[in-house]
């Protein structure tokens, strides 16, 4: 079961990645609703590059390649600690988006009524959630059940 969870968290990172290459690429989809506005009607708050949508492409990928290297399936020969270490990191990454900043984004979020925060309420932020729990349960269960031999991998 947690494999699965593992696994589906992959599949979500991958499949979020895909969607930040497809908007580097200049697709539209969704693009509207993607970054926060200020207020009502209001301007976008930042307009990203396509350099920086293809990092967060490559982060997202990687995240993802972390995700399964904790499961165990790794194609480089990389010490256990790095999937251990980085599974911790991508869910207080996870987490501390989720809280957000306090007026635009996440949990706490002052400005609504925005398309930007009513996908924020309803999905990226319930995502980013699940994304931080689900990341936390694989690192956690996984440490605990090879204990120190899973780090020396």
């Amino acid at each position: 079961m947690i494999r699965g969870l593992g696994l589906l968290t992959a599949c979500v990172f991958a499949a979020l990645a895909l969607l930040h290459v497809y908007w580097a690429a200049g697709g539209g989809w969704g693009h509207a609703a993607a970054v926060p506005t200020g207020g009502a009607g209001g301007a976008r708050l930042f307009n990203p590059s396509r350099a920086s949508t293809l990092a967060v492409a490559a982060g997202l990928f990687l995240a993802a390649l972390v995700v399964l290297g904790r499961l165990g399936v790794r194609a480089a020969p990389l010490p256990g600690w790095v999937f251990v270490w980085g599974g911790w990191v991508i869910a207080l990454v996870f987490l501390a988006r989720a809280v957000g900043e306090f007026r635009y984004v996440g949990l706490f979020k002052r400005v609504r009524g925005t398309d930007f925060a009513n996908w924020d309420t309803w999905l990226y932020t319930p995502l980013c959630l699940f994304i931080a729990a689900s990341v936390a349960i694989v690192n956690y269960v996984y440490v605990s059940r090879v204990g120190e031999a899973g780090l020396k991998h």
